[in-house]
């Protein structure tokens, strides 16, 4: 597989450099400076391939080319935004980009709620905790029905969070759930929002009373329209799962295990209809067996994300080493690496270690974490190539 790395544009503070000190090949990245909904200009997207080879390392994916919420409920403007993304789709092809990872959960992107969970070693990592999150839901947002979606114990001991949770812990969930892992993904929050909260309830609101059937309709109409253009330029569309894998604060979640991600790639069943493989948002879950899913969707996967969870049985998941947790990355390598070698693929997510913490970097993206990752995985994909050079497996 090519090693690449998820890059954050000529801003972040990880150079290109660096990468290619490290042994990195391919870049993952966006332009991130363009508002959703907006098109890419071929200008723009040249620019940045050219920067990228520059550096002597090439662009391979697009993550992400974003979806925006009205595409998403079909709302009034959806068909000039789909027209904006087919453009936008098209300027990628001209400049021979051919791979697109993009998602396609209501408001959410991805939820934690503790960003720097400490470790006994001292390095720290992502963390959900179910029942802060079942706080959040309960009492900051006091959506109207949402203690039907919990157990008993789940609202007692929300109840007893809700007699101890200091103003600044409050502020600093609210600041995780709703900014910290949204704002520099997919732009519904940014930094510097005031009032969060009224535009996260603002955001939900356009979901009200969508069910899961209707969001798969609207993301089976948005392929069909897009898969034309795909199809001229031979990119491959590859959709993310849902992070965690679970219905969330009455949203619809619609790539959650193998049936979801069956539907998707059978209802525009089309070869540049795919997945992203990303063996840590399927691993939180309980009810998927990671190395089995990927060799069920080894020839639709079109892009792989390493990374690992360790889910436990009251619905808290933390993110584990690259060579542990229900990830079981070793199998799932030697999966891809058999049946679909050529595969671009990233570490992802890294424990804040050494100095990373004074960095600033966005949350799950140290650089020593990472790069700690990519050691771990480079190793485990250079011993899979071994066995199967000489005929081992």
């Amino acid at each position: 597989m090519e090693k690449t790395w998820r890059w954050f544009g000529k801003k972040d503070k990880i150079t290109l450099a660096m990468l290619k000190q490290i042994g990195v090949e391919g870049i993952v990245t966006a332009l991130h400076d363009i508002p959703n909904g907006q098109v890419w200009p071929l200008e723009e997207v040249t620019g940045m391939r050219d920067y990228i080879k520059a550096a002597g390392l090439r662009w391979s994916v697009v993550e992400s080319l974003p979806v925006s919420e009205s595409i998403k409920y079909a709302g009034a403007d959806r068909e000039q935004l789909i027209e904006h993304y087919i453009e936008s789709l098209a300027n990628l092809g001209k400049a021979g980009i051919r791979t697109v990872c993009y998602n396609f959960m209501p408001v959410l992107d991805w939820v934690r709620t503790d960003l720097n969970y400490k470790w006994a070693d001292g390095t720290s990592s992502l963390y959900f905790n179910k029942i802060k999150f079942v706080y959040f839901d309960l009492y900051i947002l006091q959506r109207v029905g949402a203690e039907k979606a919990y157990t008993e114990e789940e609202r007692i001991l929300a109840g007893k969070m809700d007699e101890s949770i200091s103003e600044v812990e409050k502020h600093a969930l609210i600041d995780t759930i709703i900014v910290k892992t949204q704002g520099f993904v997919n732009g519904n929050i940014k930094e510097g929002d005031k009032e969060p909260v009224a535009i996260f309830k603002r955001l939900l609101k356009l979901y009200e009373g969508m069910g899961r059937e209707e969001l798969r309709r609207n993301l089976r109409y948005f392929l069909e329209r897009i898969m034309p253009v795909c199809r001229q330029y031979n990119i491959s569309m590859c959709v993310h799962p849902d992070d965690p894998p679970c219905q969330l604060l009455g949203l619809p979640r619609i790539v959650t295990d193998e049936a979801d991600i069956e539907w998707i790639l059978q209802a525009v069943d089309d070869p540049h209809n795919g997945l992203t493989f990303c063996a840590g948002s399927l691993s939180a879950g309980l009810q998927n067996d990671v190395p089995a899913l990927a060799r069920k969707f080894a020839s639709r996967t079109k892009f792989v994300h390493l990374r690992s969870a360790h889910a436990l049985p009251n619905g808290d998941f933390i993110e584990a080493s690259h060579l542990e947790g229900r990830g079981q990355l070793i199998d799932v390598v030697r999966i891809f690496e058999k049946e679909n070698p050529a595969l671009p693929m990233r570490i992802d997510h890294g424990r804040l270690m050494l100095d990373d913490a004074a960095k600033g970097y966005n949350a799950g993206y140290s650089f020593h974490g990472r790069m700690l990752g990519l050691a771990q995985i480079e190793g485990v994909m250079a011993t899979v190539r071994n066995e199967i050079e000489n005929k081992r497996i």
